[in-house]
């Protein structure tokens, strides 16, 4: 139970990181959607789009591997440290040379030959996160979660000050200085570009501040332990890549799949990512479990009641996920003022979005079983099976309904990976999840929110009295079947 309150604890602090932080850095999701066009806010999508898949791509799945190889004897911690971090520092720097090289013909290949510019930053941002990745991983590890959190929140933090300075500030000071210095520093016509240059230089900080875990090791590739390291890993590489094409796929292909015109493609595009951000709360709950999940599940391994522990940690991840779509769902006419008003012809996508981000949380939660059985390669397979039915949906439904068969297509995906997952865990890794409460709960916030749906609409109940009701009413049945029984257990 110590190390229970422990992962929770630490997952509110890494949350402070993930979910609070970015939840800041979410704010200014309404000065992009009333700053630009919805067909210029495409051009964000579209580029963060292809930066995950990148991220994934080029940290080559080192920071489970350095998990998994700290933990074994036969290894030395600084030697599985330093090798992997050498590895990073090295790919990362001719992927940037690489993309220096190719900008143009890259730019105009993506219809931004006047852009060029934009590739050679996000090469840069991408390289920057990557070879942090496991500096990050590390300081997780020794539970320096405080630390983590800080440098997280420095960051976030910096990129919202350039974004407010560039977007905000710059364009007020030029209408009323049009010969100061901002005029130097300052050109209209980079527009979206300033969100990019703004992310840039907040990656540079959080690599100034992680400099001691750079000079805290010799850099030395030890091909000895990188070989074994990279061959497990490598399967995280297919895995991580599989969730990328189910997360970002829609935006990166809507512009090419969408039945219109290009500027219209790029305002439909433009809408869905907006509206993507309302789900965001999910998402963001989920990072900060995985930040702290992936080390608890690795240390309590070993313990004879770690099955016991990996269930009721599925119990309460599925309680407060369910909590977090009833927020966004229940007081969504709150929610939706953080667009501008062109965007919110796509609210319909948000339930969806969120109860997708839902299903990846519990698949998040299962992957223990690959993890620990060093399967990895195995739980590849289920994500290229999930990533395959992403493709096939979304090329057959975009067509169709548009974005909204994105969404769907999201959340088949996701669906489908936590039934197949479940299904190779009771196999290979069986754990004893209570699948009666887990459904339940869920069933019970699909019900609420159904619920509130059919009083707006057919009664005119107040929004906010409506909304106020259904999350009590789950407040109070997990406290009565939960919470309750839990605080008895505690207290004996």
């Amino acid at each position: 139970m110590n190390s229970l309150r422990q992962l929770i604890s630490q997952t509110a602090i890494y949350g402070l990181s993930s979910i609070v932080g970015r939840f800041l850095n979410y704010l200014l999701v309404p000065l992009y959607t009333y700053t630009f066009s919805a067909g210029e806010y495409g051009v964000v999508s579209e580029f963060y789009a292809y930066a995950g898949f990148f991220a994934v791509l080029l940290i080559f799945g080192l920071e489970t591997g350095y998990f998994r190889f700290r933990q074994k004897p036969e290894y030395a911690t600084e030697a599985v440290y330093s090798s992997g971090l050498s590895f990073l520092m090295l790919i990362n720097l001719l992927f940037v040379a690489a993309i220096f090289y190719w900008q143009q013909p890259l730019a105009a290949a993506l219809h931004y030959p006047d852009h060029p510019e934009y590739l050679l930053w996000f090469a840069c941002i991408l390289a920057l996160d990557a070879m942090t990745a496991l500096p990050f991983a590390r300081l997780r590890a020794e539970n320096q979660a405080w630390r983590f959190a800080g440098i997280r929140l420095t960051e976030i933090f910096i990129t919202i000050a350039l974004n407010l300075f560039f977007l905000l500030l710059c364009p007020k000071l030029m209408a009323l200085y049009p010969d100061s210095i901002i005029a130097d520093i300052y050109d209209p016509n980079l527009g979206v570009g300033y969100i990019f240059l703004s992310n840039l230089a907040a990656s540079v900080c959080k690599l100034l501040l992680l400099l001691p875990q750079f000079r805290a090791v010799s850099l030395e590739l030890n091909l000895t332990i990188l070989g074994p390291m990279w061959r497990y890993s490598l399967p995280m590489v297919i895995i991580g890549f599989a969730g990328m094409t189910n997360e970002m796929l829609d935006r990166a292909i809507l512009k090419v799949m969408l039945p219109y015109d290009l500027p219209t493609n790029m305002k439909m595009l433009g809408i869905y990512g907006a509206c993507y951000k309302l789900s965001i709360l999910m998402s963001l709950f989920v990072q900060a479990f995985r930040y702290a999940g992936e080390p608890f599940f690795f240390s309590y391994a070993g313990r004879a009641d770690a099955k016991r522990a990996y269930a009721l940690v599925m119990q309460y991840f599925v309680i407060a996920g369910v909590f977090i779509f009833l927020l966004v769902m229940l007081y969504i006419d709150l929610f939706k003022y953080f667009i501008g008003e062109e965007f919110r012809a796509g609210l319909s996508v948000v339930p969806i979005l969120l109860l997708a981000n839902l299903c990846l949380g519990i698949y998040v939660n299962l992957s223990v079983w690959y993890k620990l059985s060093d399967r990895t390669g195995l739980g590849a397979w289920v994500s290229l099976a999930g990533a395959a039915i992403t493709v096939v949906l979304n090329i057959y439904w975009i067509p169709l309904w548009g974005y909204v068969g994105s969404a769907w297509a999201t959340l088949a995906c996701y669906g489908f990976m936590v039934v197949l997952s479940w299904l190779l865990g009771q196999r290979y890794y069986p754990v004893s999840y209570p699948l009666g409460k887990i459904f339940a709960y869920i069933g019970l916030g699909l019900a609420l929110y159904f619920g509130n749906q059919y009083l707006l609409q057919n009664y005119q109940w107040n929004v906010w009295l409506s909304g106020t009701l259904g999350l009590l009413l789950y407040m109070l049945a997990v406290a009565v079947f939960d919470l309750r029984p839990l605080l008895r257990r505690t207290s004996r």
